[in-house]
């Protein structure tokens, strides 16, 4: 059970500087790419082990409040294409955020296939390792699906491990637990990939005009 405070309208200050007060997100802000990526997913003849290209987008955002609980962020893009395809093998959008009061970690995740989920877990500032976990059924991180997906794939559990590493990079397992219509077992979905920075985030828009401010009153 949940311990929130009584009054649940009145609503912090927020630092307008979102890059330094990401905790243990701020190293993935940016733009990274790899061409080292593997998804492993079903198909009717068996499992498929594909290879893929990937480019993901991490922005922070102006700090967003939910009455006296306060998050700090970054909206993300990822798209992947397989080697030798330039369509879209999968395109995923939604943001990470930290809560420094409680060091909650939330990664949302939506899915142009009509999916979306909330992962939670927990970290320190400076942690190196992150882990989210996201089950069907649940209320508060949950995952939702469409009446199709729910028949023929249904997503009963996913996770996500983030690790930061000394050179700068990071990488992640993403594992999907999908019971697909037809089998008696449940088939595990996985992805990975280390992704190596190639930009560096923009500052969030509350911080620009923040400092656009200072230097117009500047002497």
């Amino acid at each position: 059970m949940h311990q929130y405070a009584a009054d649940i309208y009145t609503e912090p200050e927020p630092d307008p500087d979102t890059l330094a007060n990401l905790g243990p997100l701020t190293g993935m802000a940016g733009i990274w790419a790899c061409p080292d990526g593997l998804d492993v997913n079903p198909k009717a003849d068996g499992p498929e082990h594909q290879p893929f290209i990937e480019r993901y987008e991490l922005q922070p955002i102006d700090a967003q409040t939910n009455g006296p609980q306060l998050f700090y962020g970054l909206r993300y893009h990822t798209r992947i294409v397989k080697p030798d395809d330039p369509e879209t093998f999968h395109d995923q959008v939604g943001y990470w955020l930290w809560e420094p009061a409680t060091g909650l970690v939330l990664q949302t995740v939506a899915i142009p296939r009509g999916q979306v989920a909330i992962a939670a877990g927990n970290a320190a500032p400076d942690a190196t390792k992150l882990v989210l976990t996201a089950e069907r059924g649940q209320t508060e991180y949950g995952i939702c699906s469409t009446a199709f997906l729910e028949y023929a794939f249904r997503t009963d559990a996913y996770s996500i491990e983030v690790t930061f590493h000394d050179d700068g990079s990071w990488s992640y397992v993403t594992d999907t637990t999908l019971l697909v219509r037809g089998r008696t077992q449940p088939f595990a979905h996985r992805d990975r990939n280390r992704l190596r920075k190639v930009a560096e985030p923009k500052p969030n828009p509350l911080f620009i005009v923040e400092q656009s401010r200072k230097e117009t009153v500047a002497p």
